[in-house]
């Protein structure tokens, strides 16, 4: 699936979804303002509220009104495990079968890391 057909929201979705894996934003960090974001992206505000939006109804950012949004406790770990199964789901199938397409052998792809 290309990632240029995904809505914007879903783009920054997985750009916040990444640092809070990568640990860039840890548990109990505050994320940036919904402001901040945007600007820092170059997105609309009210797209930015909609990804942060998303985070809010999976649990895994609590909001302190007033205050801010935080990276809830075990966000890093339940978000890792769904990337973890959509990339299994989705993205593997292709790459499995593009890399026996080309005759690639494990031994080849480990040795490019």
């Amino acid at each position: 699936m290309s990632n240029s057909s995904k809505p914007v929201y879903l783009k920054l979705r997985d750009l916040i979804a990444a640092a809070i894996i990568d640990g860039t934003y840890g548990e109990g960090a505050m994320l940036p303002s919904v402001r901040a974001f945007a600007a820092e992206q170059g997105a609309n505000p009210l797209t930015v509220a909609k990804a942060y939006q998303q985070f809010q109804l999976d649990g895994l950012v609590e909001v302190q009104r007033g205050v801010g949004m935080f990276v809830a406790r075990g966000a890093a770990d339940r978000l890792r495990r769904s990337e973890r199964e959509a990339f299994l789901a989705s993205e593997w199938p292709q790459i499995r079968r593009r890399i026996e397409r080309l005759g690639l052998a494990p031994a080849d792809l480990l040795a490019q890391g």
